[in-house]
């Protein structure tokens, strides 16, 4: 028979890249096992009931049909006034275009700037579909890794280092996915004047920014980086909306009206009446300040739980969904800790080196679980890393 082409063959490599542990993990909780699974970020609550009853009511009022290819006028105003309030500069709907999910925002925002055989930049950790982005674009890249001891925000001067003649893009995200970092605006300034410097584009992934806000820096809101950045940005983390399949990507008009005819390939716009519902929880904030409160108590209520546990520090961990502890004093191989955990306590965590070689060594807390069960997990963390150091002596 005929053979796939090699461009979608390669998105996604063969090989281990330690998500092995979720899966088992999933695997033994569908077969009764009692496991924790803090491994895995979607909300344990539902979306919020004024967002579903907005969608019912767009149902039966016949919203039924094909909608406008960068999205319904009303979406995009509502989403560009989202925009302003996430990056801080003024935005309007011809800045905007809506997408199936902030995973196609990023999709588009490659698409958009990189050619085949180009290159880009990807700081490191990581939100696992980046890499395989890049190659749906036949682009190449490299992981610049953040460092652990720098509370993994970016160096501008380790970026740098990576570029090449070729190369178009950056792409960071803050708050992070998977560390919890919320970047400086030191770090994003050098960021900045290295994208000015070097006439590059700078993809910035903001899913996160309402976890953080009050503290979120976009650098689309420095100095001469409107024009060079587009935002990635979803109704996924922020209004409790991940399988409605609703995100955005901010830009300079002139890039956003050439990516209609990317959605004219791809998507042909999104569904009518989710479109009408997501409109409702934007201009109304369904959701946003109950999930951001919600997040922010449980990253406070786990840190305390574990704090002062012995050869186990917490890294980045300022904003997101999850809590980043640097296990290698304990055990430098995070996937085996992970394992062990799992099989010990059963405990689900994601080990730290499935996001790149900067989060070696430590694993990923997923905190979409209720305080009790954050409570307990932070128990059986404490109980199992007491033991495995006396193991090890």
């Amino acid at each position: 028979m005929p053979k796939p082409s090699a461009r979608i063959s390669g998105i996604i490599p063969s090989g281990k890249d330690g998500w092995e542990v979720h899966f088992a993990a999933m695997t033994r909780k569908e077969a009764g096992e009692p496991i924790i699974m803090l491994s895995v970020g979607d909300h344990d609550f539902d979306t919020p009931s004024e967002t579903i009853e907005a969608c019912v009511t767009a149902v039966r009022g016949g919203y039924h049909h094909y909608t406008q290819l960068p999205g319904i006028p009303r979406l995009r105003q509502a989403m560009a006034k989202a925009s302003t309030r996430c990056t801080g500069v003024e935005t309007n709907a011809d800045q905007i275009i809506a997408t199936p999910g902030g995973q196609l925002a990023l999709y588009a925002a490659v698409q958009a700037t990189l050619d085949k055989g180009d290159h880009a930049v990807v700081v490191a950790p990581y939100y696992a579909t980046y890499p395989g982005t890049f190659r749906a674009a036949e682009a190449d890249f490299t992981v610049v890794e953040a460092r652990a001891e720098d509370g993994f925000q970016p160096r501008a001067e380790d970026i740098e280092a990576a570029l090449r003649p070729n190369t178009k893009a950056i792409l960071i995200n803050t708050p992070n996915n998977p560390t919890g970092a919320v970047y400086s605006r030191e770090s994003l300034q050098a960021l900045a004047d290295l994208c000015i410097r070097r006439d590059l584009w700078l993809l910035s992934d903001e899913v996160y920014w309402t976890l953080a806000e009050g503290h979120h820096v976009s650098p689309r809101a420095l100095p001469g980086m409107a024009e060079r950045t587009l935002v990635i940005n979803s109704m996924s983390k922020s209004h409790g909306m991940t399988g409605w399949r609703i995100g955005w990507l901010t830009g300079p008009e002139s890039m956003i009206s050439v990516l209609i005819s990317l959605n004219l390939v791809t998507t042909y716009g999104l569904t009518d009446f989710v479109s009408r519902a997501a409109t409702e929880a934007l201009e109304n904030d369904y959701g946003v300040k109950v999930i951001a409160d919600i997040y922010n108590g449980r990253r406070t209520l786990f840190l305390d739980a574990v704090s002062g546990l012995n050869n186990i520090v917490v890294r980045g961990s300022e904003g997101g969904m999850y809590v980043m502890l640097d296990v290698s004093a304990i055990e430098h191989d995070d996937e085996k800790f992970a394992w062990g955990l799992l099989d010990a306590e059963k405990v689900a965590v994601m080990p730290g080196s499935s996001f790149g070689d900067a989060a070696k060594g430590h694993v990923r807390i997923s905190l979409c679980q209720p305080d009790a069960i954050l409570l307990d997990a932070a128990t059986r963390l404490r109980r199992f890393a007491s033991s495995y150091r006396s193991k090890a002596a």
